[in-house]
């Protein structure tokens, strides 16, 4: 009996991570355009978005909790905004920059950006609205990885890749209670 071959993977080890984190950064400079605001898409954009907002020497940091991911390739219907909800009033009138690691059906970072945008989620969270006068100024959004698949183009992309990709942050399993006692 043969077993299938692993899909091919896109391995980020911890010091590449960092280059393109400023390589990221340096693309969303080079424009001459900066935030005032780095918000992350948790969980997956907290580590790049704090490596990116070091980069660009901002120091205003957010987080917007999201789930859509629930393993390789398994997914919810939708993406999910979960709480603590980001206070939208520290928004009004700001340039926002919206980081996270990868768009790869790219439904999680279209639906930030729409919320950003336009101040709605989706129809299946219309309870979430952020009041117009609450809406950044600009909003724009940058990635470390797009996929050819994703439904949205961030403004910013580090590599395109069509493979499942590996952070350093998430190819080890999580640690539990278990897990430790018997080490």
């Amino acid at each position: 009996m043969t077993t299938a071959a692993p899909p091919p993977r896109e391995v980020l080890p911890w010091n590449r991570f960092g280059e393109a984190s400023r390589e990221l950064a340096q693309l969303v400079s080079g424009g001459g355009w900066m935030p005032d605001l780095v918000i992350a898409v948790a969980r997956g954009g907290l580590i790049p978005a704090g490596a990116i907002a070091y980069a660009l020497g901002v120091k205003a940091m957010g987080a917007m909790n999201v789930e859509f991911y629930t393993g390789v390739d398994q997914t919810l219907p939708e993406p999910l905004l979960l709480p603590p909800l980001l206070d939208t009033s520290v928004l009004a009138g700001a340039k926002v920059l919206v980081v996270d690691d990868v768009a790869d059906s790219g439904r999680t970072l279209e639906m930030v950006m729409r919320l950003l945008r336009t101040g709605s989620a989706p129809a299946t969270d219309q309870h979430v609205r952020a009041p117009s006068e609450h809406l950044p100024a600009e909003a724009r959004s940058a990635v470390l990885y797009t996929k050819p698949r994703s439904v949205i183009e961030p403004d910013y992309t580090w590599r395109r890749t069509d493979r499942w990709i590996a952070f350093p942050w998430s190819t080890l399993p999580p640690v539990t209670a278990a897990a430790t006692t018997e080490a």
